[in-house]
C-alpha cells in the first residue's frame, strides 16, 4: 500500500524482510519481485528517478521507442502496489547495522518533516545517480534541452547522433575524451571547455588528428527551442551551430545514507557480486549504485538478481515457507 503520515504508525514495530531504496526501474523490479516470492516489502523513494527525465525509451527491448521513462515507472510502481508491497515518498538519511536487523532512518516531507525508523532483514540500494550539468548562470535554459537531444549516456544515445554536429560539454580534460568513442557514430565533433579548464598538448594533438574542433570560450546559453537544441551562444556573442549534444560531466551517486557502513567501492560505484550483494551480508546494490552498465534494462535485470538472492537467503534461513496467512499479516 502507499503509505502516508497517518498510516506510518500501523508499521512502526513490523519488521521488512527487504527495504528498496529508491523507485527507479532497479528498485522496482526489485519491489515486484520480492512481493511474488511472498516477501514484505517496502519502497522507500524520494522521486524523481534518473529514469524519469528520459522522454524516449529507445533500446529497452519490447517497449514502442517513442515510451518515456515516466511511463514505465508508473507501470512499474503500478504492478508493484498491486502485488501488496508498501511504499513511502521519502528520503532515507542514514542505515545503521544492528546484527540481525537494519536500522532505517527517513525524513518524510521536505517542509516541516516528520521522521520514522524502519527496520529490515535485508537492504537493497536501488537510489541512483544524477548527472552533473553545465553550470550556466540561467540553468532552466540547460533543463530544457538535458534528456531530450542534450544527451547525458553514449551508451544509450549514440545512435541518436549518427553523423550529426555534436558538441561534446566535459568537467575536466580527461572527461572530454568521450568524444573518441563517440566519433565511432559521428566525426562532426565539438569538444566545449566552457573555460573551465584547459586542455593539454598531447590530448589536443589527438582531437586534432581526429578532426575535432576545441572550442575553450565560456558558454552563455543554449540555443534552440521546444526542447531541441539547435546550437550554442558564447560569451562572446558567437554561435556555433549544433544539432545534439553529450554531457559527460560525471554523477552523484545517491548513497550518503550507506557511510556509516564498511562497504567495498570502486570509485563511486559500490563493488557486487553476480547476484549484486555488496561485501556487506545482507546489503544489496543495484542499478547505477554499481560496478557496470548504466541501462534501464540492465537495472531492471540487477533488481530481479537482488530479490531473487535475498529469497534463496530466507528460505535457507526458515526452510519452508511461511504460512501466506502469516505473510500478508506481516
Amino acid at each position: 500500500m502507499q503509505l502516508t503520515k497517518k498510516t506510518l504508525a500501523q508499521h512502526a514495530d513490523h519488521i521488512y524482510d527487504a527495504l528498496v531504496v529508491g523507485g527507479g526501474a532497479a528498485g522496482l523490479s526489485a519491489g515486484i519481485y520480492l512481493q511474488r516470492y511472498l516477501l514484505s516489502t517496502l519502497i522507500i523513494d524520494k522521486g524523481k528517478a534518473r529514469s524519469f527525465w528520459m522522454q524516449e525509451l529507445h533500446n529497452y527491448l519490447g517497449l514502442p521507442p517513442e515510451t518515456p521513462g515516466r511511463a514505465v515507472l508508473k507501470q512499474g510502481k503500478d504492478h508493484y502496489l498491486a502485488l501488496e508491497g508498501d511504499y513511502l515518498n521519502a528520503y532515507v538519511e542514514e542505515v545503521i547495522d544492528e546484527g540481525d536487523t537494519l536500522l532505517v532512518k527517513v525524513r518524510i516531507g521536505r517542509q516541516n518533516p516528520t521522521y520514522e525508523v524502519f527496520r529490515t532483514r535485508y537492504l537493497i540500494a536501488a537510489s541512483g545517480i544524477i548527472d552533473h550539468l553545465p553550470q550556466l548562470a540561467d540553468m532552466k535554459n540547460v533543463f530544457d534541452y538535458a534528456g531530450y537531444n542534450l544527451h547525458v549516456c553514449l551508451i544509450c544515445d549514440g545512435y541518436e547522433m549518427r553523423d550529426q554536429r555534436v558538441g561534446v560539454f566535459g568537467s575536466s580534460a580527461g572527461s572530454l575524451e568521450v568524444a573518441f568513442p563517440l566519433g565511432w557514430f559521428t566525426r562532426h565533433i565539438t569538444v566545449f571547455t566552457n573555460g573551465a579548464f584547459e586542455v593539454g598538448a598531447e590530448l589536443r594533438d589527438r582531437f586534432t588528428q581526429a578532426g575535432y574542433t576545441i572550442n575553450e570560450q565560456p558558454i552563455h546559453q543554449f540555443l534552440g527551442e521546444n526542447h531541441q537544441m539547435s546550437g550554442v551562444e558564447l560569451a562572446d556573442g558567437s554561435v556555433v551551430e549544433l544539432d545534439a549534444g553529450l554531457i559527460a560531466m560525471g554523477s552523484k551517486y545517491h548513497a550518503d545514507y550507506l557511510q556509516g557502513i564498511d562497504l567495498e567501492y570502486s570509485g563511486g560505484n559500490l563493488v557486487t557480486d553476480s547476484m549484486n550483494r555488496t561485501s556487506h551480508p545482507r546489503i544489496f546494490a543495484v542499478g547505477d549504485l554499481k560496478v557496470g552498465m548504466n541501462q534501464v534494462i540492465v537495472a531492471a535485470s540487477d533488481g530481479a538478481l537482488a530479490a531473487t538472492q535475498v529469497w534463496r537467503d530466507i528460505r535457507r534461513q526458515e526452510g519452508t515457507r511461511r504460512p501466506l496467512a502469516e505473510v500478508l499479516a506481516a
